[in-house]
């Protein structure tokens, strides 16, 4: 018997835990359902927003996976990870937290406008789950990254994470859905990203700017295997960028899960020969 394949699901928003229900979100939901009703394995990951109810979502911490310390801009941040699933599709959702960054906010923005530390927040939330991956040794074969929350995660594992096996073949594909932010983060944000194995040749084009969602989708598709393009609302700047990459890419706006699973099959398919 075949082994299923793993798949892991990175989103920012995802329905039922984020209260709006918005197209992004309900097919961030239906994906891991479709994928682990056909004999795949999914792990999903999202931050636990400030809006997202611990209680009525049965969230509980799992220690095991909690306690390490993330260093940001010369600052501690305590990493906690919780764990919710929903029984009807046996889906597990992990939660990336922090007080600070997380759990006493809601969403991306306030009556003023968007986080200033937007660019922290997304740092956190990509090292984090790196940082739990590890810790839960899945190894998956396809990486699914959507928002810019994601953005990071290509650019991590292709250098921070270059020697850990459990990356090692996974295809990181990344969806692009138009979903901006407005507020660019500030020019100190490529020191803040700096870790062990990313130099500041591997950002050089973002070093020393402010960073705009543009900007920011660009290095993560320098850093990506392929494209899902899930929205008309895609910048044609972006377009164009993905087809120079020369990589495969697939346009999904009418969210047709059998159409995601035979694109991550063909990129499983091309690695194993």
């Amino acid at each position: 018997m075949e082994t299923p394949k793993h798949i892991l699901f990175i989103t920012q928003e995802m329905c039922p835990f984020t209260p709006e229900e918005t197209p992004l979100g309900l097919l961030n939901r239906r994906l891991p359902e479709y994928f682990q009703s056909h004999g795949y394995e999914t792990r999903t990951f999202m931050p636990k927003l400030g809006e997202i109810n611990e209680r009525r979502n049965q969230l509980h911490e799992v220690i095991r996976l909690s306690g390490a310390n993330l260093i940001i801009n010369d600052a501690d941040h305590p990493l906690l990870i919780k764990v919710a699933s929903i029984p009807t599709a046996r889906v597990q959702i992990y939660f990336i937290d922090n007080d600070d960054y997380f759990t006493r906010r809601k969403g991306y923005e306030d009556e003023s406008g968007e986080y200033p530390d937007n660019d922290e927040r997304t740092i956190f939330f990509g090292r984090g789950v790196l940082e739990t991956m590890r810790k839960l040794r899945w190894t998956p074969e396809i990486i699914h990254c959507s928002g810019w929350m994601s953005a990071l995660i290509p650019l991590y594992i292709k250098r921070a994470y270059a020697d850990t096996l459990f990356f090692k073949d996974s295809k990181i594909v990344l969806a692009l859905d138009g979903n901006e932010y407005q507020k660019p983060f500030p020019s100190a944000f490529s020191e803040k990203l700096l870790i062990n194995g990313v130099s500041t040749n591997d950002i050089r084009s973002i070093a020393g700017f402010s960073v705009g969602y543009e900007e920011l989708m660009r290095l993560a598709i320098e850093y990506s295997d392929a494209f899902v393009i899930n929205s008309d609302k895609v910048s044609p700047r972006l377009l164009n960028y993905v087809d120079t990459q020369q990589k495969p890419v697939i346009n999904l706006t009418n969210c047709d899960p059998e159409s995601y699973q035979a694109f991550y099959d063909d990129l499983v398919a091309v690695k194993e020969e």
